[in-house]
């Protein structure tokens, strides 16, 4: 029996084809040579597999065979396989060849690689560009490229498992994103966020669950994977169109070509819409970005959407534009999880309006402070807030107003750039959660310095203000000086530095100084 490729394997091949563009284009570009061509091969090795799979059943005629594969929802046309571009390797118009491939692969499946206007997903990406250098040393560079990738054998039957692919395609977005910086937040959230956001807002078999800002898609993937089973539907919107086609790649690339992905502003310009209404959701999950300026209020007052009711978000502020957007778009009884950075949580003025109505509507479940240094380009802590319509109810049907507020700010391991949540700090906040929402605590203290259920009293005497700090306490006493001990360490560190003085005058002396 073959050996099966495994994602280290992929991982190792992949990372070596960056190689070829080091000291060519800048890092935070290699994704978008690197991944297309991951997805070229991995669309085309799968062809292959089916298209054999036909010829067996059809006895090796491959008019019906042909025939049969024309029936695929996704077709890879002979000019737009790997096989054939690396038959082809030696020619010296090889970019230009590798970029027709790509046009003709998006021809052929306009459906699920092109935007409404007709753009298609590798419309920003040129294996033909003089960015790459002059022919011959372009020639040299896109050869080695298809060389490195003909060391693997991406045929479903020769993996591991399922997720090898889109495995490998994230460990590539997130090693891209910790080399551009500030950029990366825009495509990517860190993988620990993205379980944790997932976990607290666990969708049921047959979920519609949306992000918004769905960026490279790897949070709309995790909240998928954490149905249990295949029975969910995956919905996205992301506003940069680089980005867009990263997204729609990532869900071929994990199994989910069915997903919905447009492009397009979200908050201007909304495309998850069901006739002339937005989709309504079980789960929404975002990652937005941060304190948006020129996000769009001087259309919010006016949205035919009627999602800005509440009161419109500063201009220079976009925050609460999203999060209403969100909690619009969820059904009856949906849930909506959104990373914030933590002037949400008390910014007054517009801001402090719409919160507080947030709160009277007892919409608002949870309040989670997240360690600093967590994302890409910003070391600032941040938090995430959970929106429940169908919060806890008692036996006697009392509804629950109380608010769970957990400070997470400590649960973290150190890294050099980037610090990271462990699968115990994950485990620690979901627990604590899941346990509020099953109504398993009284208003008060659960764990000291972590955790609080707080009544929507309190919250209203403090004006609605949600600042962490208000509800739970970590205050730490300062350590009580020892002054004997202090006393003791002064002479000795003086009887020290008279000891070195008396050194530095022999020495002095002996030079005649």
């Amino acid at each position: 029996m073959a050996t099966k490729i495994t994602s280290q394997d992929v991982n190792k091949v992949v990372w070596k084809a960056c190689d070829t563009f080091r000291g060519v284009i800048d890092p935070s570009q290699y994704k978008d040579y690197i991944l297309t061509m991951l997805f070229l091969k991995y669309v085309s090795d799968v062809n292959k597999e089916k298209r054999q799979a036909y010829l067996n059943q059809y006895s090796g005629d491959e008019t019906r065979a042909e025939r049969a594969m024309s029936l695929e929802r996704f077709l890879v046309p002979t000019t737009s396989t790997f096989d054939y571009l690396y038959e082809n390797r030696n020619e010296s118009n090889i970019g230009e060849l590798i970029d027709i491939a790509l046009t003709d692969l998006e021809e052929a499946n306009r459906e699920k690689l092109t935007s409404e206007d007709g753009s298609g997903i590798f419309r920003n990406i040129s294996f033909n560009s003089s960015n790459l250098g002059d022919s011959k040393d372009k020639m040299t560079r896109l050869k080695n490229l298809l060389l490195d990738f003909s060391e693997l054998d991406l045929t479903p039957s020769h993996l591991e498992n399922n997720d090898i692919i889109g495995d490998a395609y994230e460990y590539l977005i997130a090693n891209f994103a910790s080399d551009a910086g500030k950029k990366a937040g825009e495509f990517y959230t860190p993988s620990e966020v993205s379980t944790l956001l997932a976990k607290l807002t666990k969708s049921k078999p047959g979920a519609r669950i949306s992000d918004p800002t769905c960026g490279s898609g790897s949070l709309l993937i995790k909240a998928g994977k954490e149905v249990g089973s295949s029975n969910f539907a995956l919905y996205g919107q992301e506003a940069n169109g680089s980005t867009w086609a990263l997204a729609v790649m990532n869900m071929f690339l994990h199994g989910y070509d069915n997903a919905v992905i447009r492009w397009g502003d979200t908050i201007r310009n909304p495309k998850l819409k069901d006739g002339d209404q937005l989709l309504k959701f079980d789960t929404v999950v975002a990652n937005p970005p941060f304190s948006l300026d020129k996000w769009g209020a001087d259309e919010a007052a006016s949205d035919k959407y009627n999602r800005f009711w509440r009161g419109v978000p500063p201009k220079s502020k976009g925050d609460w534009a999203f999060i209403s957007h969100m909690i619009e778009t969820l059904n009856e009884t949906g849930k909506a999880g959104v990373v914030i950075p933590h002037g949400v949580l008390f910014r007054g003025a517009a801001e402090g309006k719409i919160r507080q109505k947030t709160i009277e509507e007892n919409m608002l479940e949870a309040v989670i402070g997240l360690p600093a240094n967590l994302f890409f380009g910003t070391g600032i802590p941040a938090a995430i807030l959970v929106f429940n319509k169908s919060k806890y109810v008692d036996t006697k049907g009392n509804e629950n107003k109380n608010v769970l507020f957990i400070d997470a700010s400590k649960e973290f391991d150190p890294g050099k750039n980037q610090n990271k949540l462990n699968d115990k700090h994950i485990e620690r906040i979901v627990t604590t959660y899941h346990a509020f929402n099953e109504g398993k605590y009284n208003p008060g203290v659960i764990e000291e310095k972590f955790s609080y259920v707080a009544t929507f009293e309190e919250i209203a005497e403090n004006d609605f203000n949600l600042n962490i700090p208000r509800y739970v306490d970590t205050f730490e006493e300062e350590a009580e000086v020892d002054i004997n001990a202090v006393q003791s360490e002064i002479e000795r560190l003086e009887s020290e530095l008279k000891e070195v003085q008396g050194q530095m005058e022999k020495y002095l002396k002996e030079l005649g100084i």
